[in-house]
């Protein structure tokens, strides 16, 4: 079941990434949860509408549509095409910040670690 949003392109990367996740065996989602450690909570904007995701790499190892449950270990929140941009390796996350193209509350150290969750979805597609 998809849970990209119509409304905001990029949204469809989330259901690449929680396909990438329910694919992998489970000592592979364990050994990511393991390096990752965290729960991520996405905030995409396109044009005046707002999604949220949540990608849990702490607890469950999944993704979905919502706010996070338990509360984020960081929220990001970014454009729609920021979002595209950074799963394209257009820009890295960190040149973003640093433009103010995405903007992070809580952890900003695990902030750093996004990369690394949307290469390993992308690896699996």
């Amino acid at each position: 079941m998809s849970i990209a949003d119509s409304d905001v392109p990029s949204s469809k990367l989330f259901d690449l990434i929680k396909d990438g996740l329910d694919n992998m065996s489970e000592k592979e989602k364990k050994e990511n949860m393991k390096k990752v450690n965290g729960i991520f909570e996405m905030r995409v904007k396109s044009g005046k509408k707002e999604g949220v995701w949540t990608i849990d790499l702490k607890k469950e190892g999944k993704v979905y549509q919502g706010p996070a449950k338990p509360k984020a270990d960081v929220t990001i929140s970014l454009a729609d095409d920021t979002f595209q941009n950074l799963a394209d390796n257009k820009i890295n996350g960190q040149k973003a910040f640093m433009s103010g193209k995405l903007k992070v509350k809580g952890n900003i150290m695990l902030a750093t670690k996004l990369d690394t969750v949307l290469k390993g979805a992308q690896a699996k597609l």
